[in-house]
């Protein structure tokens, strides 16, 4: 049997009509019309009852319909399982994680690691967190690394992907300094007109975050979004420049808020503390990253690796 049957037979019995489902297969008709005759000659059964306008499927074509799309399902897979079954004798280590924690904590964390465990090759991609979660899913990447709250839980599932907390940071809501040191913008002032925001995008995990603790706040403040950016790196450079507010974490604007380049721009309260947390799939990996995910737990290695999980419960957490 050819796959290529399978995919003219799913055409087929979605439009009912032969000549145009050659049309969509970019083929002749009486070439199309061979090659169903072909698959029902080779499965031995009648697929389509041709008496009716438009064509039907019959009962065992309603059967089979099912079993092809399960079949060419299960053949889209095999390149990634294949690179799956590759990739387990490998040492490298694949992370993705957000912008601002691969610039600040990311750095620093591996290299406490290092003095634990010997990391091998390290393979890093930095984006969003709505791009890091989809190559979570697509099984791209073993971890991932980002900000956390518990208003604004991330698009993993728990149960397939445990994560652990390894840090922690704090959102602070900055802005560029007023003449007298105090801040440009204020969030318990409106002056008149809206405080202007520096926001992130809807694929940011940060923005995320922001929305869910503080969205309905800055509506009754009646702010303003003056600039919106997918990277803190961006607001952080707007905000020095006067732009408007900006949440930034302070793992990223330490230094700016000591030499007074930035200012808070709030009271405690519009402040939000954060987890840095690690995810990874629940399904065993490699060696290497089984070692790397004990470390992180800042559990020693046993005397042989496990095959699964070293601690279901500590890993959910």
């Amino acid at each position: 049997m050819n796959l290529i049957w399978l995919e003219d037979f799913l055409v087929l019995a979605e439009c009912g009509n032969f000549s145009r489902a050659a049309e969509l297969r970019h083929m002749t008709q009486p070439a199309f019309s061979r090659r169903i005759r072909m698959l029902e000659e080779w499965l031995g059964v009648t697929l389509f009852d041709r008496t009716t306008h438009p064509v039907t499927l019959t009962d065992t074509g309603l059967w089979f319909r099912a079993t092809a799309q399960d079949m060419l399902a299960r053949v889209e897979r095999i390149p990634d399982e294949a690179r799956r079954v590759a990739q387990a004798s490998s040492a490298t280590l694949r992370f993705v994680a957000t912008h601002a924690l691969s610039l600040t904590f990311l750095p620093d964390w591996l290299r406490r690691l290092e003095a634990h465990l010997n990391l091998g090759p390290i393979q890093l991609v930095s984006d969003v967190a709505q791009q890091c979660e989809a190559m979570m899913t697509q099984g791209r990447a073993q971890f991932f690394l980002c900000h956390a709250h518990e208003q604004a839980p991330t698009r993993l599932d728990p149960a397939a992907y445990p994560s652990i907390v390894v840090g922690g940071d704090e959102l602070i809501p900055v802005c560029a300094p007023d003449a007298r040191g105090g801040p440009r913008f204020a969030l318990e002032r409106r002056a008149g007109r809206g405080v202007p925001i520096l926001a992130y995008s809807a694929e940011s995990g940060l923005g995320r975050i922001i929305r869910a603790v503080h969205g309905s706040a800055l509506v009754r403040l009646g702010a303003d979004t003056a600039v919106t950016a997918h990277l803190a790196t961006v607001l952080q450079s707007m905000a020095r420049g006067g732009r408007g507010i900006a949440w930034l974490p302070a793992s990223l604007v330490r230094d700016e808020l000591d030499k007074g380049e930035l200012v808070a721009a709030g009271e405690e309260e519009w402040r939000i503390g954060l987890d840095i947390r690690l995810y990874r799939r629940a399904e065993a990996e490699p060696a290497a990253a089984e070692a790397f995910w004990r470390a992180a737990q800042g559990r020693p290695a046993p005397a042989r690796a496990p095959r699964g999980l070293s601690s279901p419960k500590a890993s959910r957490s």
